[in-house]
């Protein structure tokens, strides 16, 4: 089946577009970072921890990129080709006078702090903001708490907008979130 959007490449990374044959690979992520990733995740539906439930949602994210609402990128090392490391989401993507998507990201315990996630981020923001996608900005939610994913969005220059109050149920709680963007400054207008 055909992406709506390209595999990138950086100079570490691979950033391959979410598709079916990845449940695997997506399956043994979720399972090594369980631990690293529930006190930030909102609660999973109980099967998510099997292949099969990862594949149907990655024939889903292949369909949303399809229609052009949503993108997901999973992230390997180049060295490492079939082993993903991480994941970046532009989801809600939405057009008209907008222009706009909301952005997610996770990646592996192990490699925290190795500037993996910036070098992705990076790259996935220039093709959102390129002439590909051509959005007028990007959305992200962040627990006040997650100071090293605020400290990742304030070096990629987001800006904070605000703070909600109860956003969403995480961890068994509702969690604030600070919530940050950033504005393409090279939008050129809204295409008809």
């Amino acid at each position: 089946m055909p992406t709506a959007h390209p595999t990138i490449s950086t100079p570490r990374l691979d950033l391959v577009p979410a598709q079916a044959h990845l449940a695997e690979r997506v399956f043994a992520f979720y399972q090594r970072n369980d631990l690293h990733l529930s006190p930030w995740d909102p609660p999973k539906p109980e099967n998510f921890g099997t292949a099969s439930f990862q594949r149907d949602r990655l024939v889903q994210a292949e369909a949303d990129a399809l229609a052009g609402t949503a993108m997901r990128w999973w992230m390997c090392l180049r060295q490492e080709p079939h082993v993903l490391v991480g994941s970046i989401g532009l989801t809600a993507i939405a057009r008209g006078p907008f222009q706009n998507a909301m952005l997610s990201y996770a990646i592996d315990g192990q490699l925290q702090g190795q500037g993996l996630m910036r070098e992705g981020l990076k790259a996935i923001i220039q093709y959102a903001f390129a002439s590909e996608m051509h959005l007028h900005r990007i959305q992200a939610n962040v627990r006040p708490e997650n100071l090293r994913s605020l400290r990742l969005l304030a070096k990629l220059e987001f800006e904070r907008e605000g703070f909600a109050l109860d956003y969403l149920f995480i961890n068994g709680a509702w969690r604030d979130h600070v919530m940050l963007a950033l504005r393409n400054r090279d939008f050129k207008g809204i295409p008809l």
